[in-house]
């Protein structure tokens, strides 16, 4: 009898180990590996640039998981842990990553990890559309924005303004970013700073390539204007010279009024639109919806937030997406 129940509580006990590792497996990248330097990111364009730059020298772990949009995911307490071992914790900043002054102030007392804002020095833009999720929200960069407002500006119109976080989704500022992963690895790890460099010049030249590219390919474009889901192209649009018309704010899971769709729809049918893009990781319902109302068709434009389970599968990464998107760009605005 006790035997009997001894052995059904050990393969219970086996059970909910078996089903924590595999709900862990699912929701990280990895876990910490000692001797290496270890690097913490808050979401994908950061953790390709890292593994990029870092190389052997690096172990990366990417708290968001693949299929999962960042806007309203949150750390677990796993993560925690985690990056109070690492050496670097490395996230965008500019109002993405909402949780992270609490997740900093969660880590352990003796933690020496560094957190780095990788969006520093990029010229961010501030704009008025609400979210509904506070992304950015009361962030009046020292930068000016690309209608040229102002820290002065960004006072006297009160707290309306949110710093749009998609930094990204640029090429050009991408650069940047990758330029300031390199620093913080430079850093915390001296002993490796040639590997760094080197692997960041081939990173950066990479970048600057595709940008060569948008520029070249989008300049001769007769049509500027697209028209996207979810407002995550602003820094696209400002460096390469489009407008975005967005039917959601900041966040993607921000809900439109019904007048705003009628007004959009008056507006593609105005300009000669022909596309509403939409992006994978979220819901494409009201692109479609603009779309049907009107009467174009759809295609998808990736804000490069993170990868779906098939482009993981497929090996995709921030430059075949970015690639896709110019393509896409390219067929719309013909």
């Amino acid at each position: 009898m006790n035997s009997t129940v001894t052995r059904k509580g050990l393969l219970l006990f086996a059970l909910i180990l078996v089903l924590i590792a595999t709900g862990c497996g699912a929701k990280s990248s990895g876990s910490i590996i000692e001797g290496k330097v270890n690097v913490v990111t808050s979401f994908y364009p950061i953790y390709e640039f890292a593994k990029e730059i870092g190389g052997e020298d690096v172990n990366a772990i990417n708290l968001l998981p693949v299929g999962v949009e960042p806007h309203d995911w949150t750390p677990r307490s796993q993560d925690i842990v985690n990056t109070s071992k690492a050496q670097l914790f490395l996230y965008n900043g500019a109002g993405l990553e909402g949780w992270v002054p609490n997740f900093l102030k969660g880590l352990d007392s003796e933690s020496g990890v560094q957190a780095v804002e990788v969006s520093k020095g990029i010229d961010l833009i501030m704009t008025d559309e609400e979210d509904e999720h506070g992304h950015g929200a009361n962030e009046a960069a020292d930068e000016h924005d690309s209608e040229g407002v102002t820290n002065e500006d960004h006072t006297d119109a009160g707290d309306s303004l949110h710093t749009d976080p998609h930094t990204w989704v640029s090429p050009k500022s991408a650069i940047v970013m990758a330029e300031n992963i390199k620093n913080s690895l430079q850093k915390a790890d001296p002993a490796h700073k040639e590997g760094y460099e080197e692997r960041y010049n081939v990173l950066a030249d990479r970048l600057k390539n595709l940008d060569s590219k948008f520029v070249e390919e989008l300049g001769k474009l007769p049509n500027k204007e697209i028209v996207v889901s979810h407002q995550a192209f602003a820094y696209l649009c400002r460096d390469y010279g489009l407008t975005q018309h967005a039917i959601m704010g900041l966040s993607p899971d921000a809900e439109p009024r019904s007048q705003d769709i009628v007004d959009l729809a008056n507006t593609v049918k105005e300009e000669g639109i022909r596309y509403i893009f939409f992006e994978e990781l979220v819901s494409d319902k009201l692109a479609k919806t603009l779309a049907n109302e009107a009467g174009v068709s759809t295609m998808v434009l990736n804000p490069v937030e993170g990868l779906t389970e098939d482009q993981a599968k497929a090996n995709d990464d921030y430059f075949t997406l970015m690639e896709k998107n110019l393509q896409n760009l390219i067929l719309a605005l013909k």
